[in-house]
């Protein structure tokens, strides 16, 4: 089984979707399947400085970068159209990574041509909240290639079942697969010492901290995450909002804004993206994580949390209904006063959070790991696969 992935970047300044397209091919190839990543070399304000048109072995799969233009997330690259004209039929499949993006629209119709099965996984960008984002210009975008690429898709992949019920409600009738994101187990089982992240960040020592892990973006709900801190912060002098994540947009003077109107930008540190043993023990050190977001695909880092033993405090917008089944988060409405009472509540009594915490934990690791999700994606591909065959 040959398949070919397809993402306009993997720099890690873009967050979750990177991480994701990396780590689902590393799964898969150690399970016998051959994996090729083609994207390109875009990274935030710069370029990625690595080799360009020729395959990187990474691991057990192999990546390819094409140089290209681009401004924020509008990307360009002819390299890679003229590469995957010609050797999109040396490919069983291909599986594409975020929509509403021109690269890999282009991507979707080389394939028709070609007349190989593409699968989709548009990671949230076709949530309620996420079509509403700049919607003039995605309404448009959406009839013109989104609709059209989708209704020739061999199946979509979707990362939540809330978020399956948000690809039905647009009408598009093709297969749907509910595969969600994971974690490497072992990576959680002992989080490292603390000390690195207290050395690099000293003014978060004897503090509680708690968590916010994602990118700085509107969509992750830093203005709701403001105004919600601050009413915690009144109460409980001690603690700290640790916010740990890349700004590739510009944001972050927006975001620190918010903060600073409420009067506790004081009490909160930006690290700016932190990745590795620098991360985990970021984690290891939280006593709470929060994810305040408008909208998500299914999040990386809403995993890692629970999977540190973490309590969380996540809204619905996280599409993880699941966790609240099992209590094993709280899930809250979009609202700044709801995200700051379950705050409050987990700070007032820390043995039901961590009870919640430790259930979180045993919930991931039982559920939520990147092997399972690759064997569901070999099923899915070789369902696809054969059925070209037959006919």
């Amino acid at each position: 089984m040959k398949i070919l992935m397809i993402a306009p970047y993997l720099g890690s300044i873009y967050g979750g979707t990177s991480k994701v397209v990396r780590e689902l091919a590393q799964e898969l190839s150690c399970l016998g399947v051959r994996v090729d990543i083609i994207t390109t070399n875009a990274n935030g304000y710069g370029k990625l400085d690595c080799p360009i048109n020729v395959w990187i072995t990474e691991k057990d799969y192999r990546v390819q970068y094409f140089n290209c233009w681009y401004r924020n997330d509008f990307i360009v690259s002819l390299s890679f159209i003229n590469w995957l004209s010609s050797h999109a039929i040396d490919y069983d499949l291909v599986h594409s990574h975020t929509a509403f993006a021109p690269i890999v629209s282009l991507a979707h119709w080389i394939c028709q041509l070609r007349q190989i099965p593409y699968i989709m996984t548009p990671h949230g960008m076709l949530e309620p909240w996420a079509l509403s984002y700049k919607a003039y210009k995605k309404r448009i975008y959406y009839s013109i290639f989104e609709k059209p690429a989708l209704q020739q898709a061999s199946a979509i992949q979707v990362l939540a079942t809330s978020e399956a019920n948000n690809v039905n409600f647009l009408g598009v009738k093709r297969p749907i697969a509910v595969v969600p994101n994971g974690i490497h187990r072992q990576e959680f089982e002992v989080l490292p010492e603390t000390e690195i992240f207290y050395k690099k960040f000293p003014n978060t020592l004897n503090k509680t901290l708690i968590l916010f892990l994602g990118r700085v973006d509107p969509k992750k709900g830093l203005d709701l995450l403001a105004p919600a801190f601050a009413v915690v912060h009144n109460q409980f002098p001690q603690t700290h909002l640790v916010v740990a994540g890349p700004d590739s947009i510009g944001f972050m003077p927006t975001a620190q804004s918010y903060f600073a109107q409420v009067g506790c930008l004081d009490a909160v540190t930006f690290t700016g993206m932190i990745t590795g043993s620098l991360k985990h023990a970021a984690l290891g050190a939280a006593s709470l994580y929060v994810a305040p977001s408008y909208s998500e695909g299914f999040s990386m880092s809403v995993l890692e949390g629970m999977a540190s033993g973490l309590p969380c405090v996540i809204t619905t917008g996280c599409n993880f209904p699941e966790a609240a089944a099992a209590q094993a988060a709280h899930i809250v409405s979009i609202d700044a006063q709801a995200i700051a009472d379950a705050l409050i509540y987990c700070l007032k009594n820390p043995e039901q959070a961590k009870e919640m915490g430790d259930r979180a934990r045993q919930f991931i690791f039982q559920n939520y790991t990147w092997e399972k999700a690759a064997k569901k994606l070999i099923q899915l591909y070789s369902k696809i696969i054969e059925e070209k065959t037959v006919h």
